[in-house]
C-alpha cells in the first residue's frame, strides 16, 4: 500500500539566488516524482512547494540543505501543508 502523498512548503536562506537553485531544485524534484513549483522571493530567498510520496519529499529537503555547489544554503525552514492539484514540477518567475 502506497503511503498517502506529503506535502511540503520549504523557504531556503543563504547565497541561494543567481546561483541556479531554482532550475537544479525542478530537475531534483522530477528525477524524484515531486511535483509543485521553486521560486525566488523578494527577500533572497527560494520557497519551494513540494508534494508527492513522502520518502521522495524527504529526500528533496535533504538535498535543498546544501542545493547546488554554487549555493550557500544557511537554513531551510519545512512546513507541511495540505496538498494542491498540481500535475508537473514548475519553475515559478
Amino acid at each position: 500500500m502506497n503511503a498517502s502523498p506529503r506535502a511540503v512548503d520549504l523557504t531556503i536562506t543563504g547565497h541561494v539566488q543567481g546561483v541556479s537553485f531554482r532550475a537544479y531544485t525542478a530537475d531534483r524534484a522530477r528525477e524524484l516524482g515531486l511535483v509543485g513549483w521553486v521560486e525566488n522571493l523578494d527577500d533572497g530567498s527560494v520557497h519551494v512547494r513540494a508534494q508527492g510520496d513522502p520518502d521522495a519529499v524527504e529526500s528533496l529537503v535533504d538535498w535543498c540543505h546544501d542545493g547546488p555547489s554554487a549555493a550557500r544554503v544557511d537554513d531551510v525552514e519545512v512546513r507541511d501543508v495540505a496538498p494542491e492539484s498540481v500535475d508537473d514540477f514548475s519553475v515559478r518567475l
